[in-house]
């Protein structure tokens, strides 16, 4: 019975082994990478077996093919760690986007610049987008004023990669972030790590002022003479005539 026909996965180099190599001679390299010379093919194979491991094309394209004595199964979990590694150290663009419109809010406006402030932070690229719904059309020069504005406010933190462009009912526009050297601190997290002035103010009269003894005004003499007489002592009674 014959095996189903079973497709390579894409991204994944494909590898002749062993028998499946077409040339007839191949340099082969040991398995301990020392260079073992130009070979036929079966001399090759014959010398794999005897090691009691595969021979593996690792360079088809070459005159002749380059072949490896080494371990398949090794082979293949030592390229899918080399890639798994190449990818966590690979640089990832993130592009996000931010959506407005030509009678936008001034408020909204200031959190869309926030968030996107927030994005190139964070060495992420931004596609600004302002669309136009129905007669807006008629006036495209204020969706214009409003990205303008928009990118004006972004210049510390951020360049446009090419002119607003008006592409059917949209103006669409890349923002890139600016080099850290030259990029202003995100002003959300100077907010944060700065103390609110009340506070200062606070601390430092705490730090200043100091509790006055609490004094009490007696009065000696009198609560000496005072001391043991009767208290109806004070009163004048009538006199009978």
């Amino acid at each position: 019975m014959s095996r189903p026909f079973s497709r390579p996965q894409p991204g994944q180099p494909q590898h002749r082994i062993n028998g499946k190599i077409r040339a007839r001679e191949v340099r082969v390299i040991g398995i301990n990478g020392q260079q073992v010379g130009i070979l036929d093919l079966a001399a090759a194979i014959n010398l794999a077996r005897q090691i009691g491991v595969d021979l593996v094309e690792i360079a088809a394209t070459a005159v002749p093919p380059v072949c490896r004595i080494v371990d398949y199964g090794k082979f293949k979990y030592e390229l899918a760690k080399k890639e798994r590694d190449s990818k966590k150290h690979q640089a990832v663009n993130l592009v996000k986007e931010v959506q407005l419109s030509p009678r936008i809010d001034p408020h909204d406006l200031g959190i869309k610049r926030e968030h996107t402030i927030a994005f190139l932070c964070e060495d992420m690229k931004v596609k600004a987008t302002l669309r136009f719904r129905g007669r807006e059309m008629a006036h495209t020069e204020v969706g214009k004023e409003v990205m303008d504005r928009f990118l004006e406010q972004l210049a510390p933190w951020g360049h446009p990669d090419f002119p607003p462009k008006l592409v059917g009912k949209a103006i669409n526009v890349m923002i890139s972030p600016l080099p850290k050297n030259r990029r202003a601190k995100n002003p959300k997290e100077a907010r944060e790590t700065e103390p609110a002035p009340a506070a200062k103010a606070t601390e430092k009269g705490a730090s200043n002022s100091h509790p006055e003894p609490v004094r009490v005004a007696t009065d000696a003499a009198s609560a000496r003479s005072s001391f043991g007489q009767s208290p109806f002592s004070g009163l004048s009674l009538p006199t009978q005539a």
